[in-house]
């Protein structure tokens, strides 16, 4: 498996630290808010590599963190006149309902800032001591200049990097590109008592402070947005090695941004969706199916037709799923043929076309082209007379793509709620007693409801979709 790492700018094979074991670091969100798309994308592009490391036999150990102390979440304290922990328990809350909406697992560990406040300043500690920090009034900055390597991550040198929007200036600092690690208290904020006087963490330093309690001073997988390089993740590398003397990360991965209708996501520009609103109006089941519709690198263009575009992709394939439950529900328990082997072993070579692809830089975009090939094939297959077994193998090597991607789990065995399922025991009763006028009228409001019947000499068929 090949990765692009972007510390290095190049694909490189992935070559876990420690054999068999994997240990990935993903930045979650600040729970000031619900999570917007772009969180989205990154949070639903990282599960994926989670599974597919798991299904390729890596025991994965995934930590995704919450910033749950920050500027924002204060601000949005006093707005909504709550204390900022309360801030926090609510969109962590609500972080947990988009998230599964999205069909992402839970990380293994999901740490907070708050709860992690004795190893962060044992961390400033360390680098103060170490000559990489120094304070002023309660403040604590690390030193950039005491870091050589700093800016390697984003391809710019110190001399090269000038302090602007996104880098934090004041007149307590001795360079513009020093960072705060510890930041001293001010009246109604959060505060907690260190060696420096009371105060709280800043914004960096929190992540290498949580990666190396849960998963040591070296990690292999290091991810998040691209928006994350610089500052963040440049000075999570500086403060983390600049302390711990070893590499931080091996392998550095960041998803690309999403546009809305070609314009990149911007709450300035008035196009910025958080995960609910999307929620509101589509399957959030075809979101993560759009989001990784393309490689992950790459940008992501949002609009009305692409999702429109996912939604009827998921219904071809779980018609794929359906119907092939339908079949081995009908089917004869008979011995496989050996023309059903080759064409399973057939099936079965577009499992790895799609490993392929997945290898390949995690290629979710060829990956889920594969898989619909895949589906073509199952399609011919099970439209001849075939065995149980037959079928229920074509099944499992179908949902072993689906599973890696996180899609098929949302409509489960039984597809049909009592409500329809009565609707269709009325219209075989209306068949029965000639009523045809009736049995029409019923298979009308049914595909209203989005359930297509089709009469077979086997019984009724049904499939999701017009």
């Amino acid at each position: 498996m090949k990765l692009y790492n972007d510390m290095t700018r190049r694909k490189e094979e992935f070559v876990p630290i420690k054999e068999g074991e994997v240990k990935m670091y993903n930045c979650g969100p600040t729970v000031y808010n619900f999570i917007h798309v772009g969180n989205g994308r990154a949070f639903a592009v990282f599960d994926v590599l989670r599974r597919y490391l798991t299904y390729k036999g890596y025991k994965v150990t995934y930590v995704q963190n919450f910033t749950d102390v920050d500027d924002k979440i204060i601000n949005r304290s006093k707005e909504e006149g709550i204390s900022p922990k309360e801030v926090a328990d609510k969109y962590i809350k609500e972080y947990f309902v988009d998230a599964r909406g999205l069909g992402i697992k839970d990380a293994d560990v999901h740490p907070r800032v708050s709860e992690t406040i004795p190893e962060i300043i044992q961390f400033v500690q360390d680098l103060i001591d170490s000559g990489h920090a120094y304070q002023k009034d309660g403040d604590v900055y690390f030193d950039v200049s005491s870091f050589p390597n700093y800016g390697r991550l984003s391809g710019q040198s110190i001399h090269d990097l000038q302090s602007g929007a996104r880098i934090e200036v004041n007149d307590e600092k001795d360079d513009p590109l020093d960072f705060a690690l510890w930041k001293a208290k001010k009246e109604g904020e959060p505060y907690w008592d260190s060696p420096w006087g009371q105060g709280r963490p800043g914004w960096h330093i929190e992540c290498s402070a949580m990666s190396c309690k849960y998963l040591g001073e070296t990690i292999d997988i290091h991810s998040g947005g691209y928006d994350l390089i610089f500052p963040h993740h440049e000075n999570e590398i500086a403060q983390s090695e600049a302390r711990n003397g070893v590499p931080f990360a091996k392998y550095w991965l960041h998803n690309g941004y999403i546009n809305v209708d070609n314009v990149k996501m911007s709450k300035s520009l008035g196009n910025f969706f958080t995960v609910r609103d999307i929620g509101e109006l589509y399957d959030l089941e075809a979101v993560r199916f759009f989001i990784l519709s393309v490689q992950y690198r790459n940008p992501i263009n949002f609009s009305k037709e692409s999702i429109s575009q996912s939604v009827a992709a998921l219904d071809r394939l779980y018609n794929v799923r359906d119907n092939l439950d339908f079949l081995i529900s009908n089917s004869e328990d008979k011995p496989v043929s050996v023309g059903e082997v080759d064409q399973l072993s057939a099936i079965g070579g577009y499992v790895e076309k799609f490993e392929e692809a997945m290898d390949d830089d995690l290629n979710t975009a060829e990956a889920i082209g594969q898989l619909f090939e895949m589906a073509k094939a199952i399609n011919v297959f099970a439209g001849n007379t075939v065995s149980r077994k037959a079928l229920e193998e074509a099944k499992r090597l179908f949902m072993i793509p689906c599973g890696i991607l996180g899609i098929l789990e949302r409509r489960q065995a039984e597809l049909l709620d009592s409500e329809i399922a009565e609707l269709i025991e009325q219209r075989q009763q209306a068949r029965k007693d000639r009523d045809f006028a009736r049995a029409d009228e019923i298979r009308d409001l049914l595909k209203e409801k989005g359930i297509t019947l089709e009469d077979t000499r086997d019984g009724v068929k049904w499939k999701r979709g017009v």
